[in-house]
């Protein structure tokens, strides 16, 4: 009898120790993953909360998000809520979208603030509940920016650049003229160079945007302003668009070409690797990588430098050469009869004798100076501002990636590398990494009156 008393509170005994393990086992199993992806560091009159919270099977027992400004705690989202976009669901993964603004926190006021995020799973036969939480620091940011136009007569070619000065307030919000979808930045006027021109009104910024080849004549433009905290303004200006006609030509292609071409700028890219006979492999080279190598030029804009390093001065205007093809040519690829091929040419090819200088169109600095895809040994020149030249099919380069060169300075020599039927120079002109029609650069009262007169107006 004794026996079986011992053997029963033994059991007894077993069985605490073992539950008491067991909850001890489950207070160090993690709680469920909770990660923040907006808003980053600011809130402003309406930003996007996004988060993600993680969990074997996505279930929870527990979920509050909260927003706190000085101890005052509003509930952004609670488990079980119906308001709002429902969570998504994925795996174990809980997606969860929220706003927070003057509509879901009535108190929100300038200055810092928190959002808490607790999240809680039942583990090792729901006997424990394990938690998590994580708080984000924030600023709130409330006021608008402030954007207005200052200069006047915004004229603008299909296929060419305009320039704009207008003034925005406070002064570290990012702003730039919108042409469609695509934004070009604005830099502070203070940088702009130019006879008689003298900024010091640091809100003042200058902006250079095109309007693209193939955009419609009425694509909409307007000035932004945006903060970090996501608020944003807008200022509409008065433009007028004219339209430019395109050439359409039609270029032969035959064997002697593409045996010569092709081999030679596969062997200088590692971005393709196509496959098939030689014409197929140019096919790729004339789509996929014309692709790539305009992504990476356009990638180049980022490395502007802020202020205008041309002075104002108007762009070498290669007149010393033939004009072989023009901006924005609509090509047509015929081989034996056939067409195979349409692409946009976005340039002019400048014909000269074999193995001529070739001269910077301006003063900058040079970003790149070697073998590039479909346009040989290629230099690109920065300007500032967001404006660019390259200089493609050379047969040398005499320059180097962070060179200061000057206007008219030796760049290399012409040559036929790359796509290059013949000796000549591609040259093109960029804004925020655009191909623009280059011609204009080269009009001295275009230079005058698109942009020096608007840096000289009494407003700027």
């Amino acid at each position: 009898m004794r026996f079986l008393v011992r053997a029963f509170f033994f059991l007894i005994l077993l069985a605490i120790l073992g539950a008491g393990g067991a909850y001890l086992y489950a207070g160090r199993l993690p709680g469920p993953q909770i990660q923040i992806n907006k808003p980053d560091k600011f809130v402003g009159v309406a930003t996007p909360l996004d988060l993600v919270v993680t969990a074997p099977g996505a279930t929870l027992s527990k979920l509050q998000v909260v927003f706190d400004q000085g101890g005052t705690q509003t509930p952004l989202y609670t488990q079980g809520d119906t308001a709002g976009t429902p969570p998504t669901i994925e795996g174990d993964r809980i997606h969860i979208t929220r706003e927070i603004g003057k509509q879901t926190v009535p108190t929100i006021k300038a200055g810092p603030a928190k959002i808490i995020v607790t999240a809680g799973r039942k583990v090792v036969r729901n006997i424990r509940t394990v938690e998590s939480t994580v708080t984000r620091d924030v600023e709130v940011r409330l006021e608008r920016p402030r954007v207005s136009v200052v200069s006047t007569h915004h004229y603008i070619n299909l296929g060419g650049t305009e320039m704009i000065v207008y003034r925005v307030t406070p002064n570290d919000v990012e702003s730039g003229v919108l042409v469609g979808d695509i934004e070009y930045p604005g830099y502070p006027a203070t940088g702009a160079r130019g006879e008689g021109v003298s900024i010091t009104d640091p809100s003042l910024r200058v902006a250079f945007y095109a309007l693209l080849w193939d955009q419609d004549l009425h694509t909409p433009m307007r000035v932004f302003a945006r903060d970090a905290a996501g608020n944003t303004a807008r200022a509409d200006f008065d433009f007028t668009a004219f339209p430019k006609p395109f050439k359409k030509s039609r270029i032969e292609l035959d064997d002697k070409f593409l045996d010569r071409v092709v081999p030679s700028i596969l062997e200088g890219t590692t971005e393709i690797k196509p496959e098939g006979d030689t014409l197929a492999k140019f096919l790729v080279i004339n789509g996929e990588l014309r692709r790539k190598n305009t992504e990476k030029i356009a990638a180049m804009a980022k490395q502007t430098a802020p202020e205008m390093l041309w002075g104002g001065v108007v762009f070498h205007p290669f007149t010393n050469s033939a004009v072989e093809a023009a901006f924005a040519d609509q090509r047509t690829y015929v081989y034996k009869g056939k067409e195979v091929d349409k692409q946009t040419h976005l340039g002019f090819d400048l014909a000269s004798l074999a193995g001529n200088p070739v001269v910077a169109a301006n003063r900058g600095k040079v970003l790149y100076a070697e073998e590039l895809g479909i346009y040989g040994n290629c230099v690109i020149i920065d300007h500032g501002m967001g404006v660019q030249s390259l200089y493609g099919h050379l047969s040398s380069i005499e320059v180097k990636a962070g060179d200061m060169v000057n206007k008219e300075q030796t760049l290399g020599r012409s040559g036929m590398t790359g796509l290059a039927g013949g000796d000549h120079l591609h040259f093109t002109m960029l804004v925020n990494g655009k191909m623009v029609n280059p011609v204009e650069w080269w009009d001295p009262h275009w230079i005058q009156d698109r942009i020096l007169r608007k840096l000289r107006t009494p407003g700027a």
